[in-house]
């Protein structure tokens, strides 16, 4: 397939304003699943960290299959993977309202909902890329805020929904919204050149027709043969009953000379196909070697190194309060009436403009986004220690804006990862972060979830999470100082990266 020039307009904001209300769509009840998780206490029964599985398998299992939805997506194109993930997602939201336990809920709602948001989001980042080249930052922008939009209006929305008309009927509807999906993503226009030939679909027209004139020209072959032999065979047998047998005979003999000719074939071309299959996969193993040496080369960088073990601990830290803040504040014993709105309506809120606020702040020369980055882990860390001695819905409110804003670090992620590693290793090296990033979500909330099970109260849970992000940015500090300069330049003086890459951004 042959693409134009990104055209940096035109139907291309049509890309953008389909691909944020795609992520708005398939994210907000993922993202708001803490209504449900109060829900899903009370209806199950179930241990915390039991429950919280289900929520940290939405949010962490589409990370985890990145590379699988990387491939989805380059064989089949976006428009076909975004309405088939619409099915997912909307399939899965209204099984969940049929779960009889909890078990039941980890398949329907944690891997379903969770995997047809992964392949929305490598969708939806895909089809953008393809459209934007000079404003792709811009762009990229603008749809990411979908997700904390949908975080913002579906905590109220779950909310009301389920007390006009309970847990069930609360996952029907927003199951049902969730088939818009289906909308978005037709309008999803792959960008081809019109004038470029189309080879395969030539391919498909003409092989079909070959086909059946070689069969029909065979068939041709062998009926007259047969017509013959039966005339010849039929007329000796009349005259002469001993002919008839030798011609008998001879006949079968001609005819098995012909099949030893096509076994003959046949054989050289199974030869042929098995060569170029040990070929095949002596070449596929080589670029899994390469894979895997580029991959030690990158842990080699000791600024890499720590970046891996801050994004891992970040998300098993700082995951858990946007899914577990809502069951805190009950905890709590917060009187309704002092309940203006979800707190996490207000993370996702402060989330949109914490990416904004510090996106825009990475594009200044004379900010270090690596150090920008630090900065945030840090102050997420004492905000998670703070939450144990949050008592009121005013001090629980400005810490979950807090946590919001801080969470829109994830918009300066890839410039921390392309100034760690380098333009030429970004794919290779993001790949692998994000990987680490949905285990750190799918792991986070249980274990916060295991803590409160054994103690019985958030505080010692909430002093290990705040650990956690602490840990992971003094790491990446101390490998982020100057006195670390050496060696990561020796680092980036290696050999460039000789693997070729097959990944779904253009």
């Amino acid at each position: 397939m042959v693409f134009r020039k990104p055209p940096d307009g035109g139907w291309g904001w049509v890309i953008v304003v389909v691909s944020f209300f795609t992520q708005f769509l398939c994210y907000g009840s993922p993202l708001a699943v803490g209504v449900l998780y109060l829900e899903w206490l009370d209806a199950f029964g179930e241990g915390k960290g039991k429950t919280a599985w289900v929520g940290s398998l939405a949010n962490g299992i589409g990370l985890l299959a990145s590379p699988v939805c990387s491939i989805c997506v380059s064989s089949f194109g976006a428009r076909p993977v975004a309405i088939f993930s619409g099915f997912m997602v909307a399939g899965g939201l209204m099984m969940s309202s049929f779960a009889p336990n909890i078990y039941f809920l980890y398949v329907s709602y944690g891997i379903v909902v969770g995997l047809g948001c992964g392949l929305l989001y490598t969708a939806t980042v895909t089809i953008t890329c393809q459209y934007f080249d000079k404003r792709r930052g811009l762009a990229l922008g603008l749809i990411s805020t979908g997700s904390s939009v949908g975080l913002f209006i579906y905590a109220a929305l779950q909310r009301e929904l389920i007390e006009l008309y309970g847990l069930d009927g609360c996952l029907l509807i927003v199951g049902a919204l969730s088939l818009n999906i289906l909308a978005c993503g037709s309008l999803m226009r792959p960008l081809e050149s019109p004038s470029s030939p189309r080879p395969e679909k030539m391919c498909v027209d003409k092989v079909p027709d070959q086909y059946f004139v070689y069969h029909e020209k065979e068939k041709t072959i062998e009926e007259n043969i047969s017509i013959l032999e039966k005339g010849y065979i039929d007329e000796k047998c009349v005259n002469n009953v001993p002919d008839c047998k030798q011609d008998i005979i001879l006949n079968k003999n001609v005819l098995s000379s012909i099949n030893v000719n096509e076994k003959d074939t046949y054989k050289k071309k199974v030869v042929e196909q098995t060569n170029f299959c040990k070929q095949f996969a002596k070449r596929k193993w080589q670029l899994y070697l390469t894979y895997w040496k580029e991959t030690m080369v990158l842990f080699k960088n000791k600024v890499f190194s720590a970046l891996f073990v801050a994004i891992l601990l970040f998300d098993i830290g700082g995951f858990p309060p946007s899914l577990l803040m809502e069951d805190v504040a009950r905890s709590a014993n917060i009187s309704e009436d002092d309940y203006y709105m979800p707190l996490i309506s207000i993370i996702g809120i402060m989330t949109t403009v914490g990416k904004l606020i510090l996106g825009i702040l990475a594009d200044f020369k004379w900010v270090n986004t690596l150090y920008l980055y630090v900065t945030t882990l840090l102050m997420t860390g004492v905000a998670l220690f703070a939450i144990p001695f949050a008592k009121s819905y005013l001090t629980l409110a400005m810490l979950s804006g807090i946590l919001g804003f801080l969470t829109g670090n994830w918009s300066i992620f890839p410039y921390v990862t392309t100034k760690t590693v380098g333009i030429e290793k970004l794919t290779h090296a993001y790949g692998i972060l994000m990987f680490f990033a949905g285990l750190g979500n799918s792991l986070g909330p249980p274990i916060v979830g295991w803590f409160y099970d054994w103690t019985q109260e958030y505080n010692t849970a909430f002093y290990f999470s705040g650990f956690c992000v602490l840990l992971g940015g003094f790491l990446l500090l101390l490998a982020a100082l100057p006195c670390w300069n050496a060696c990561t330049n020796q680092s980036s003086k290696l050999p460039p990266n000789t693997y070729s890459y097959k990944v779904a951004s253009n």
